[in-house]
């Protein structure tokens, strides 16, 4: 049996919004509120028309709604609420009064906050900006921009009006931005002036003129002063537009008035990773992500109004998009740029005390660095607040769940999440009702028929396997930009099993209802024709004092794939005889013989994205001489130069 690590008390459970919501379906239908997680996501499988038509009611979505779905036998073709109409930005503006509704902080203390009227009366001024300079309805609208008000406002103006919104971090080089943005050709760019990382300024400005080059489609350009700082000045430019966030003079309506769109109207713009080729623009659709991420929010996270919520990101990834939803749930978003450990390790808990955080989110990768650095969060802040630390971006180790129970906060609701870019949402995620045990995710999302299956197409139980969906759900993207009779989108989800939904993940589903991730599936280990996570390598040599961090890869290597084992070590150059041992053996114990690395070496970093994901493929492509298609994906591509040709790889 797993370890069971935190329960919720029954008078808790009895406070929740889950409960709440099964008490609404006892009044509607047949169904008898027990607090039992399973029954409930039992009954939202056998009842997705009504289980989604409910979670629009209970959430009290502003709009039209028409309980009319189109489920064919192609997944990809499936309808949710047909016909019903809202406006997602008039869902997210759900109060405007007085109180906090959006926080920016920066590395560098520098703190500001709007109240919901704030948050409203800015909004409205960039809708007449924005019809002032002629756009509309499914014009795209490019944001460069850094985590702060200004691109919150930025993204409920463009929904408002029905334009598209995509949006990367400044951390994009030139080329990343340009790979993304002229894919779509936005009408106009908003752009962060600078931003901060780690004390360095950096100034985004110097990169327009090349950008404008290159993506002829932008007619007018939006400058946002850093905050706290005075705007740098961008010189005129031909044929260009250019006005400044903090000198925008429009004249004033008293109130929005929200025009209602189809609940499949286009939302936002996506890009996957990009380390397998060019990214792919992924659109996805209003309806579906506002009733997906307020099933998640309320349901899921227990999210109440009044709650502050804050989720370590940057507008380059889609848990941005997730955070910003949390605003329909009447909930205050804290928005934090620049480096998590700016001059302190425990710089976001600092942060989680002062700003009262009750659903903290993280990743699973800063976990990690904390259990390095073994940090004991406990005994600097009480931390009251916290109801529910989230983490995701990369399976969270079981060695990450007894870190959070052990140094971060015993009595608090440990979520581990996972989904992606592809749905900006969550296949599996925490729930509760249910224990949280050790090293598991919770369970499927409510309405998510998620499984695991065999290469086969057979369901699988305490066996590891391919993560799908067997059901249409309604945050599945609408469309691939450019993407012809949808091949591409077919191609992404739907080649390798018929008609259901193939995520990617190598994962296992325990026989409790719980998951276990491993890694990306085009990243699995084959030796001898034996596929192995990569996660479970990565467990055992984290627990290594000498180990900063590692990164694992399959070789070809005499008809077969050896196991390779990249490690980045606290004191360079300190990979002796007995630390080979002693990892192998440990891995042989902890993990299996099979997942033994045939070769271990030293080196000085490792290859990630923007979004701090290590890239197993770009290594294992490098090694094998194989070009790297989207070298701009990543935040490091100069240390790929440091796997090239090494001799190491060139012996048995």
């Amino acid at each position: 049996m797993p370890q069971k690590l935190w329960e919720a008390n029954s008078q808790t459970k009895s406070k929740s919004n889950l409960f709440k919501f099964e008490k609404y379906l006892a009044k509607k239908f047949n169904y008898t509120p027990k607090r039992n997680y399973k029954k409930l996501y039992n009954w939202t499988i056998e009842n997705p028309k009504l289980f989604w038509t409910s979670v629009w009611e209970f959430s009290n979505i502003k709009g039209i709604k028409n309980d009319k779905f189109y489920f064919p036998k192609e997944i990809i073709k499936s309808k949710f609420l047909l016909k019903s109409k809202l406006n997602y930005a008039e869902n997210l503006l759900s109060k405007n009064d007085n109180s906090k509704a959006v926080t920016f902080i920066s590395e560098n203390g520098y703190r500001e906050e709007k109240s919901w009227k704030e948050l409203n009366k800015n909004t409205l001024k960039l809708i007449n900006f924005f019809k002032e300079n002629n756009l509309k309805k499914k014009d795209r609208i490019a944001a460069y921009t850094a985590n702060q008000i200004e691109t919150v406002e930025g993204f409920l103006a463009t929904s408002a009006i029905g334009a598209i919104w995509s949006s990367c971090s400044p951390d994009f080089g030139t080329q990343g931005v340009v790979e993304r943005f002229s894919q779509i050709k936005p009408k106009l760019l908003i752009i962060t002036d600078r931003y901060y990382y780690n004390g360095k300024e950096i100034n985004v400005l110097e990169r327009l003129p090349a950008i404008l080059k290159k993506i002829k489609s932008i007619k007018s350009v939006l400058i946002t002063n850093y905050p706290g700082k005075k705007n740098l000045k961008q010189k005129k430019i031909k044929g260009i537009k250019i006005f400044y966030f903090n000198k925008l003079k429009c004249k004033l309506k008293s109130k929005i008035s929200f025009k209602k769109f189809d609940f499949d109207k286009e939302l936002a713009i996506l890009y996957s990773s990009g380390t397998t080729g060019k990214p792919k623009c992924i659109c996805h659709r209003a309806g579906g992500v506002l009733l997906q991420h307020l099933k998640e929010h309320k349901l899921h996270c227990n999210v109440k109004p009044g709650d502050n919520i804050f989720y370590f990101t940057t507008c380059g990834w889609m848990m941005w998009n997730w955070l910003m939803t949390f605003l329909a749930s009447k909930a205050s978003i804290v928005l934090f740029d620049g480096f998590p450990m700016h001059k302190r390790n425990d710089l976001l808990f600092k942060i989680a005390e002062k700003e009262k955080i009750s659903l903290f989110g993280i990743s699973a990768k800063y976990i990690d660095q904390l259990k390095k650095l073994n940090v004991n969060i406990k005994k600097k802040f009480k931390l009251k607040s916290i109801k529910t630390i989230c983490s995701t971006g990369s399976p969270l180790s079981s060695e990450g769940f007894d870190y959070v129970y052990k140094n971060i906060k015993k009595n608090v609701h440990l979520a581990s999440i996972a989904g992606g870019t592809d749905l900006v949402s969550c296949f599996v995620l925490g729930n509760i009702y249910s224990p949280v045990y050790r090293g598991q995710i919770q369970n499927n999302g409510l309405g998510m028929n998620t499984d695991v299956f065999s290469e086969k197409g057979k369901s699988l139980i305490n066996q590891k396997g391919e993560l799908v969906c067997k059901s249409p759900f309604p945050s599945m993207p609408k469309l691939f930009w450019n993407d012809k009779n949808n091949e591409k989108y077919k191609n992404a989800y739907f080649k390798k099993f018929k008609n259901v939904w193939h995520h990617g993940d190598f994962a296992e589903r325990k026989s409790n209802g719980g998951y276990v991730i491993y890694g990306r599936s085009d990243a699995t280990l084959n030796p001898g024709g034996a596929r192995l996570g990569t996660a479970e390598i990565y467990s055992v040599v984290d627990k290594f004092k000498e180990v900063k961090e590692s990164i694992v890869i399959g070789q070809k290597w005499d008809n077969d794939v050896r196991i390779v084992l990249f490690v980045v070590l606290k004191k360079p150059k300190s990979l002796n005889e007995d630390l080979l041992l002693n990892l192998k053996k440990a891995i042989r114990l902890d993990a299996s013989p099979r997942h033994v690395p045939k070769k271990i070496i030293e080196v000085s970093d490792i290859p990630r994205t923007k979004n701090g994901k290590i890239v197993e493929i770009a290594v294992r492509d490098t090694i094998e001489g194989n070009k790297i298609k989207n070298i701009q994906a990543l935040i490091n591509p100069n240390i790929l130069n440091e796997f090239k040709n090494l001799d190491e790889l060139k012996r048995p």
